[in-house]
């Protein structure tokens, strides 16, 4: 049976260079709970995970791709006062345990995800996904709509296949692949790509984005991921979904740019689409006030009156 024995997250201390109030908060809350995951392995997988506030509604948080829950750091704050927010890392990613023999997939995170839903967060909730966390909102949506109330996509993956030649991965490419992705340099022009503002890639913020990467396997996990494919397109799929879905992008992104706001607005039944003037791929940070703003206000109206 999944245990649910909440622990904190045995954290030393933090990098010097984590010194935003949020940041140091978040690290300080994040907990682990250990998930039997069966068919992937026989040995529970310490799973990481925030949650905080309460209410009749239920947020689940899921990060983007090479990322944590620390992402949801300024968007956490603003939104526990209004309800009960659980934030988890994908499995694979985060601070979650990995294993050298444990594939990492779409259909893998899924079944973690799944897993988790039943031990943490035990009821129909509101999935709230980030770019690639939007696409594995779409999927787990897709294959349990029971158990997703509404959904929010901010700057989502999701429409386009990725490149034939990720499959395609064989030694020593993939190390060196793995190995660039981790340079400081590299790192730090993503992040002041990701933001509109480019005050925002602050040395706490590229310390926030690299410190999963000390965990044990995260080269390997990061490559068993990409050799998979990873997240393909669900543009046929997107008709299925009933649910309501608000679409929140920043309308300078410059990560997956912005056709994929509208494309998403005209293949999803139920959507409203809600631009973030002034900001990038990363609105839950760059603007989390506004950020939460609108998702408090999809929560509490019905968008179906206008369509």
């Amino acid at each position: 049976m999944d245990q649910i024995n909440r622990q904190r997250h045995p954290w030393l201390t933090p990098p010097a260079t984590i010194t935003e109030a949020t940041s140091l908060a978040c690290l300080q809350q994040i907990q682990t709970c250990e998930l039997r995951v069966p068919d992937l392995t026989s040995i529970p997988i310490t799973t990481t995970y925030l949650e905080q506030g309460q209410g009749p509604t239920t947020l689940v948080l899921l990060h983007g791709f090479d990322s944590s829950l620390l992402e949801f750091r300024r968007l956490i704050p603003e939104l526990v006062p209004h309800c009960r927010v659980l934030a988890i890392d994908l499995l694979g990613f985060g601070f979650n345990q990995r294993f050298s023999d444990v594939p990492i997939s779409s259909e893998t995170i899924k079944a973690h995800l799944w897993q988790a839903w039943q031990v943490l967060v035990r009821t129909p909730a509101v999935l709230v996904g980030v770019s690639m966390g939007g696409a594995a909102a779409l999927d787990f949506c897709l294959s349990y709509p029971d158990l997703v109330q509404k959904l929010v996509l901010v700057d989502s993956a999701g429409l386009t296949n990725p490149p034939a030649t990720s499959r395609w991965m064989f030694p020593p490419l993939d190390r060196w692949a793995t190995r660039f992705l981790a340079n400081p340099q590299v790192r730090q022009n993503i992040s002041k790509a990701a933001y509109y503002d480019k005050h925002f890639a602050s040395d706490d913020a590229q310390a926030c984005a690299a410190l999963h990467l000390t965990c044990t396997y995260w080269s390997d996990s990061l490559i068993n991921f990409t050799k998979s494919g990873g997240y393909g397109s669900f543009a046929s799929q997107l008709a299925r979904i009933q649910q309501e879905v608000l679409l929140l992008w920043g309308r300078q992104d410059r990560i997956l740019g912005t056709r994929g706001a509208e494309q998403f607005q005209r293949q999803l039944p139920h959507s409203r689409l809600v631009w973030l003037d002034d900001c990038g791929h990363v609105p839950h940070l760059e603007k989390p006030q506004q950020t939460t703003e609108a998702i408090l206000a999809f929560l509490t109206n019905s968008i179906c009156k206008d369509l």
